[in-house]
């Protein structure tokens, strides 16, 4: 049996055993639209809940929930359990999803350090790159006979 996922407004909606639950993006469209005209499915999101031993059970115990496979167990690093709860995501056409904000484009190097350009002559000849010449080990020089010349005979 494939997983169905709860939808809801917000994440206690998602949780509650009424919750309407839908297994694909289209499923879960044709639910928002019956439940209320002017509800749109965001996303398919995860939030992690840190909760108690007992909270946990209780999230866990058999219900007659139409939503079944959307919640995961975890452990975080001291033991405690951390449910992870996949749900559809309901708002209103109106309301701006909430995106991630843009990163802040990186601030210009002071003048001082416009015209530094040690980097550059440190780097140029490659003095940080290996050596080409191979070591030789002069315990081995035996197993490499050069052949001998006129002037060692």
């Amino acid at each position: 049996m494939s997983h169905a996922y709860p939808l809801g407004k917000s994440l206690d909606a998602a949780l509650s055993k009424v919750a309407p639950a839908a297994r694909t993006l289209a499923e879960a469209e044709a639910l928002a639209e019956t439940l209320d005209g002017e509800l749109k499915v965001v996303e398919l999101a995860t939030d992690w809940l840190t909760v108690s031993a007992e909270a946990a059970d209780a999230m866990f115990a058999p219900s007659d929930a139409l939503a079944h496979g959307h919640l995961q167990r975890y452990e975080d690093d001291k033991g405690r359990p951390v449910v992870a709860v996949t749900w559809w995501k309901l708002a209103a056409p109106g309301e701006a999803a909430e995106k991630p904000a843009k990163p802040a484009p990186k601030a210009e190097p002071p003048a001082s350090q416009a015209g530094d350009h040690t980097d550059d002559l440190y780097f140029r000849r490659g003095r940080t790159k290996p050596s080409r010449r191979r070591y030789v080990d002069p315990r081995q020089l035996d197993l490499f006979r050069q052949a001998k010349t006129d002037d060692e005979a």
